[in-house]
């Protein structure tokens, strides 16, 4: 099993060129967009000619089999704001569900119009939740119909990144009524179709800076090409589905699929912002005296600190193994994907909220940044599943996992017969080096020592 922390060369550049971005460039103006609810648009353009903002830049991130590239960028980005950082990754979620669904050609087609290009920037929107559905996929019900050569689709879409403001939205919509939210579909709607409504622009406790709304689908029309995966691969699905039912057999909904794709995405997200928390708290406690001393010499503020950071990465290299497994094609069978957005969702908010308390009345007021990070946070525990949504998920998977071995026995092991007869802890090293003690007296010195060096644990 190889388990290596060390960044590449690759990985620590982009992580030192995100974080110079996020502190340069994103974090002078978190407050400004904050209080102004505007869409900041001069960032995402530094952030296209710096190359963060390209539908290649993420489809080169998700491809690194490592996994680590991705939630590397993302914690350094949403360090500086979550905000403008969402406003900039927005349409990398939208990327996501078209690289699932959709054919080579249909992303040729949409994914350069996800982002546009320095100087000619587009948006891009995912458009899963609605009033009556939020994280409950199965209850969703925007409908579409086919009408001779186009889909015609009819629904109400609520808590949209983008949405209205987008030149792509990728819509579901379920397509069978009789599969209900197994008979769900992927569709591109163009920004400015007729019947595409943006109802309102919705006014949010945080991540004020990016573009939340509802919208309306009053009998928008698109053409079958904008059907992700064609009518045939859609065809397919639903066969499989309905021959699911039919034995009994439950089958997986493409959208939940995105999700689980996703959340560990969302889960460096949170993380940037909890250690953003932990940074400022932990620099002000230095510094801040009270009776004669820092205030971090008291152990009712240091100890909750302390806790806060070993939570911090305990939630990160859950994050990191979900993104690992995501790059990897290995299922989320035990909800690997929920416990990292649980964790990290669930710290960010207790990192700010303790940040507030570290820096007492200070923190309360807009002339420290924790307040904004606060109202921030509370956002990762409710979207792309709430809180209770991913231990819902976590349960039900443990359940159906019952008497499973953990993920590191399951695993299809790697290393060949060599590394099966001879690597560490096999029976044939563990007697020749019991066989090496007995003799040790009887053996030339010079030998035992070498059968030693290759026993001995790397330095």
């Amino acid at each position: 099993m190889g388990f290596d922390l060390t960044p590449t060369a690759a990985q620590h550049d982009l992580a030192k060129r995100a974080h110079e971005f996020a502190r340069d460039c994103i974090r002078p103006e978190a407050a400004h967009y904050d209080r102004a609810q505007e869409f900041p648009w001069p960032v995402l353009e530094e952030a296209a000619r710096r190359g963060f903002y390209s539908p290649l830049f993420y489809r080169d991130l998700i491809g690194d089999r490592t996994g680590l590239s991705l939630p590397m960028f993302m914690e350094e980005l949403f360090w500086g704001c979550a905000g403008i950082g969402l406003a900039i990754v927005m349409p990398a979620l939208a990327l996501s569900a078209i690289g699932q669904a959709a054919t080579p050609e249909q992303m040729l087609r949409w994914a350069p119009e996800c982002f546009g290009t320095p100087g000619d920037l587009k948006l891009a929107a995912l458009a899963i939740s609605e009033p009556e559905g939020g994280s409950d996929v199965r209850n969703l019900r925007t409908r579409a119909v086919r009408d001779g050569d186009d889909w015609i689709i009819d629904g109400h879409k609520m808590w949209i990144g983008n949405g209205g403001i987008a030149d792509v939205h990728v819509v579901n919509a379920v397509v069978d009524q009789e599969l209900g939210h197994r008979g769900q579909a992927l569709f591109v709607v163009p920004g400015g179709t007729p019947g595409l409504e943006l109802v309102r622009k919705l006014d949010k406790l945080g991540c004020r800076a990016s573009h939340t709304a509802e919208l309306k689908f009053d009998g928008v029309r698109v053409p079958a090409e904008n059907l992700l995966g064609g009518a045939d691969k859609l065809e397919h699905k639903l066969a499989k589905v309905r021959e699911a039912a039919r034995d009994g057999r439950r089958s997986r909904s493409a959208t939940l699929g995105t999700f689980e794709q996703t959340r560990p995405m969302v889960a460096a997200q949170a993380l940037g912002i909890a250690r953003a928390a932990l940074e400022y708290m932990t620099a002000y406690a230095n510094h801040r005296e009270a009776f004669g001393a820092p205030i971090i010499d008291n152990q009712g503020i240091a100890f909750p600190i302390a806790d806060l950071a070993t939570r911090i990465d305990a939630a990160r290299l859950l994050t990191w193994r979900a993104s690992w497994m995501a790059a990897n094609g290995v299922p989320f069978e035990r909800g690997e994907g929920s416990m990292s957005k649980l964790a990290a969702s669930e710290v960010a908010v207790d990192a700010t909220e303790r940040a507030i308390q570290t820096l007492g009345g200070w923190g309360y007021i807009t002339d420290h940044p924790v307040e904004k990070w606060y109202r921030d946070a509370k956002l990762y525990t409710i979207f792309e599943g709430t809180s209770e949504i991913q231990r819902m998920v976590i349960s039900t998977a443990l359940g159906a996992t019952e008497g499973r071995p953990p993920l590191y026995v399951d695993l299809e092991p790697s290393g060949g017969p060599l590394s099966k007869m001879f690597g560490r802890g096999t029976e044939i090293r563990t007697r020749a080096a019991a066989a090496a003690l007995e003799m040790k007296d009887r053996v030339p010195a010079p030998l035992v020592r070498a059968a030693m060096r290759v026993l001995r644990p790397p330095r």
